[in-house]
């Protein structure tokens, strides 16, 4: 390739990982600027406040869409529309893993647009997560603060992690660095997929498919979710397959809100059948001020937010700077979002 590439960073980012992107090579035209960007409410942040914009710079804003052959993110004003707005653009890098969802909602996926994701960025920080909220119950973290808030000192029986059994539902690049933490700490994991792939995983773990998936519940002390949201997973663990759980078990949800009927969660959390639920994702988004999961002390809420960590735009843009090199020199992208699959 050996014309320009017109590549717009429509999200905002540091400059010197602006710099990065457009030191990958000479014919790269790099445009930001990030006064007609949303506003980041905290490091990291990709959806940001959106900005009133004058004349001028909305004028701006469509040229720079107009000009874009690579976007980095996506249009924050009108992300249906992007194909006519940027009728030379071909390929969007995302800054998210699971953008099935919102391409599906958009109409984007009916567009031929290629999309990439950020897919393996997360997978540390969410394992870490998982790893957080099975031990924030196991070692009886909710007993503990209730303690030191009563300033009360009565030595008691903890329990271990180690030894128990960890079902993880999705084995992409989340799901098998989820297996991999919770085999190095002594658990006994059972890895879930689906049917007809092979997937490599952790020697220690059992690898199962979904089929399997109700006959592993009686046997699971921490079910770990964090497949994508497709219609296959959509209402996963579901009220019967709540109710199939080994009694006392602990859920952690870093997948998406809609696999988890929220209602029967509830239910089992506040009747003792569950020990504890820690949540990063839910069916609505932000979690509305009279959901019951806000008050129940065996529930650890986190605000969709368990995947960004203060790194995360330096990954993303290594990710994406492989990608143009890529794209340049007319190889395959890596994490190429497949419109068959949802992912």
């Amino acid at each position: 390739m050996s014309a320009r590439l017109g590549v717009l960073i429509a999200t905002y980012l540091e400059p010197d990982l602006v710099q990065r992107i457009a030191d990958v090579d000479p014919r790269i035209d790099v445009s930001y600027e990030p006064e007609i960007v949303p506003v980041p409410r905290y490091v990291c942040d990709h959806v940001g406040t959106p900005r009133q914009l004058t004349s001028a710079q909305q004028d701006r804003w469509e040229r720079a869409l107009a000009g874009a052959d690579v976007s980095f993110d996506f249009d924050w004003q009108a992300p249906a529309d992007l194909a006519t707005r940027a009728p030379g653009l071909r390929w969007v890098q995302a800054t998210s893993a699971g953008i099935g969802g919102f391409v599906q909602r958009t109409g984007l996926d009916r567009t031929g647009l290629t999309f990439t994701t950020a897919a393996g960025i997360h997978a540390v920080p969410l394992a870490e997560f998982a790893v957080l909220g099975a031990l924030h119950f196991v070692k009886g973290v909710p007993h503990l603060r209730a303690q030191q808030a009563a300033h009360h000192w009565q030595r008691y029986t903890t329990s271990r992690l180690a030894g128990r059994t960890v079902t993880v539902v999705g084995l992409g690049g989340i799901g098998r660095q989820v297996v991999a933490s919770f085999a190095a700490l002594g658990t006994r994991v059972l890895a879930v997929g689906r049917p007809g792939r092979d997937y490599e995983v952790d020697a220690a773990a059992g690898v199962h498919t979904t089929d399997e998936l109700d006959d592993l519940l009686r046997w699971t002390d921490v079910l770990v979710l964090c497949t994508p949201l497709t219609a296959q997973t959509d209402g996963l663990l579901s009220a019967e397959r709540i109710a199939k759980l080994k009694p006392g078990a602990i859920v952690v949800n870093i997948g998406r809100g809609q696999l988890v009927d929220e209602t029967a969660l509830v239910k089992a959390l506040r009747g003792g059948a569950l020990a504890g639920a820690a949540l990063d994702v839910f069916g609505t988004e932000p979690l509305p001020a009279e959901s019951p999961l806000w008050d129940l002390d065996n529930v650890l809420v986190s605000p969709h937010s368990a995947s960004t960590v203060d790194t995360e735009n330096a990954a993303i843009t290594d990710l994406f700077c492989d990608n143009l090199r890529r794209y340049l020199d007319g190889r395959e992208l890596r994490n190429v979002y497949q419109r068959e699959l949802g992912y």
